[in-house]
């Protein structure tokens, strides 16, 4: 067998239809519905393991959603996937009114992915050691990290200590793909640097300070992957005519409930509900919806300013990829073909229209509050 032969063993139609056979005999249930496969099971031979088939996501669109981006501009019809009654009519109806009102802004104010290794010091003073030796040698480190890849680039090493525990949480530049392998990869080489030169023992390359897949207050400030800030203002008239609100009752509304529910919560995020559009776009376009829970720190704001409603969603950690991971699959190709978010040059277009997305489901959800909609909507919906 040929090394390509030997490397795609157990993942053809044949390996897949036989795993599922078993899996069907072992416990006495028919998969005829997650065998049925539109695509060769070997464009997913980098994602999955034990395949025995596919499990289908209802697909929807939104729009059209205009946006104003530096990446992302024109009229978009955006993929999103999901099981939630009343979400995509929901998204929809902010987009409407988002599009009337000519469009939200969407801007990428920082684009780096983080890894930070955690290693065993001797002492606190070993720990300030090791911290300096990271700062006059970053050249090294950042030689060490890059030579793992062609497209990442080491931004900065953040050095931080707690009695014999010693962190660098590294940021890079990961160019259209979100990065987290390659991070990895070029992390591990540069910590492995770091402990030859000063003696710091390498525990882990990932010491929980990156932070990845997990809320966390250094990643909502300092953020992780792409910070993206949209916004629009809707004219009064617009809101009561597509919204039936007004902006003085959505705006106490994201007070009352994003600013002081939150913070009363101790939530890591102020929004209505963010992750709900995340997960459903992530899911379509083949991102890793793990990372939904980072992604979900959202800060939603809205005022009244000169009689019209402005709305803003900060989204600190938008890590997603136009290239690798899930976007390779078929279906995923062809959701991310959509948005013409496609191959190399993508990201940081994807990451705008990400943004868009949250602020129309926002504004959509904070409206609906505002009026003593929701529940008649997802009654009407999503039963």
């Amino acid at each position: 067998m040929t090394g390509e032969g030997l490397k795609n063993r157990g993942r053809t139609r044949a390996d897949v239809d036989e795993r599922r056979k078993a899996v069907e005999e072992r416990t006495g249930t028919g998969l005829t519905n997650i065998g049925f496969l539109s695509f060769d099971p070997l464009a997913a031979s980098k994602n999955i393991e034990n395949m025995i088939g596919a499990v289908q996501v209802p697909l929807g669109f939104v729009g059209p959603l205009r946006i104003n981006g530096d990446h992302a501009s024109g009229e978009f019809l955006v993929p999103m996937a999901t099981t939630e009654g009343a979400l995509v009519a929901s998204v929809n109806r902010g987009c409407s009114a988002i599009t009337a009102a000519g469009g939200a802004a969407a801007v990428v104010v920082s684009d780096a992915m983080t890894r930070a290794p955690v290693f065993r010091v001797r002492d606190t003073r070993h720990a300030v050691e090791a911290a300096a030796w990271v700062e006059s040698n970053f050249d090294r480190l950042r030689q060490a990290a890059e030579a793992t890849t062609s497209h990442g680039r080491l931004l900065s090493a953040q050095p931080f200590s707690a009695g014999r525990s010693f962190y660098l949480r590294l940021s890079y530049s990961t160019g259209d793909a979100m990065g987290m392998n390659m991070a990895t990869i070029a992390s591990e080489a540069a910590a492995r640097l770091v402990e030859r030169e000063t003696g710091a023992v390498l525990i882990s390359v990932s010491g929980n300070l990156c932070v990845d897949k997990k809320p966390a207050a250094v990643n909502a400030v300092l953020g992780r992957g792409k910070i993206v800030l949209a916004d629009v203002t809707i004219p009064r008239q617009v809101l009561e005519d597509r919204m039936h609100a007004v902006p003085e009752a959505v705006a106490e509304t994201c007070f009352r409930k994003c600013a002081i529910g939150s913070s009363l919560a101790a939530s890591l995020g102020s929004n209505a509900h963010a992750a709900n559009m995340l997960a459903a776009l992530y899911i379509a376009t083949g991102q890793d919806p793990a990372q939904v829970a980072e992604g979900s720190m959202v800060t939603t704001t809205c005022e009244v300013v000169d009689g019209d409603l402005y709305i803003s969603a900060r989204l600190p950690c938008v890590e997603v990829g136009t290239v690798g991971g899930g976007t390779r699959l078929p279906c995923q190709s062809e959701a991310l073909s959509m948005i013409g978010c496609v191959g190399e040059g993508k990201a940081l277009k994807l990451a705008e229209i990400v943004g868009a997305v949250v602020l129309a489901g926002e504004l959509s959800t904070l409206c609906a509050q505002s009026a003593g909609h929701l529940g008649s909507a997802h009654s009407k919906l999503g039963r």
